[in-house]
């Protein structure tokens, strides 16, 4: 399911998702007590868990993790990024390398969550550029995020990232929702 978001858009290596996101459900409960309540250790927590899960597929190949960039208003007022709190519990289990400043966000946008897909591509259009290419270049890059929905903040970077010579990008989520979900 989450291989089909990015067909015909941009070219990622492998996708996965560890767990499906659902209204009501309480993979939505988990989430929110990350990203909204700052339960960190729920983010660290289940990135190892995955990272392990993610030890036993093609996805143990990738030379670096990024995680997805938040802009430095929003990672001023929540405090942390929570995909940055996924990505380090994966690393610690997959023994890889977090590199956090290579991409960065340079627009703020709003929420996505009450947008139609197209209004979602359209508000992360050009909103991430490398910062450090030297860092990536080259390299099959891992990009972590906490919930996937139209592909279109990951679409965005994994362009982004690919604009380098050499470089691949898979990509790994938390969840994955239906989109409306």
């Amino acid at each position: 399911m989450v291989a089909e978001l990015f067909w015909g858009r941009v070219p990622v290596t492998y996708s996965t998702s560890y767990f499906y996101y659902m209204k009501d459900s309480r993979y939505q409960n988990i989430i929110h007590h990350l990203k909204y309540l700052g339960k960190q250790n729920i983010g660290l927590e289940f990135g190892r868990i995955f990272g392990s899960e993610l030890m036993k597929t093609a996805l143990s190949s990738p030379d670096v993790i990024v995680p997805v960039p938040l802009h430095p208003k929003k990672l001023k007022k929540r405090g942390f990024n929570q995909s940055e709190i996924i990505a380090r519990g994966m690393a610690e289990r997959m023994g890889k390398k977090i590199i956090s400043g290579a991409l960065e966000r340079i627009r703020y946008t709003d929420t996505q969550t009450n947008r139609s897909r197209y209004e979602r591509w359209e508000n992360v259009e050009g909103i991430f550029r490398t910062r450090k290419p030297q860092l990536l270049t080259g390299k099959h890059i891992l990009l972590v995020d906490d919930v996937v929905t139209t592909g279109s903040t990951l679409e965005a970077c994994a362009s982004e990232i690919l604009k380098l010579q050499g470089t691949t990008v898979s990509v790994a989520t938390l969840a994955v929702a239906r989109y409306g979900s």
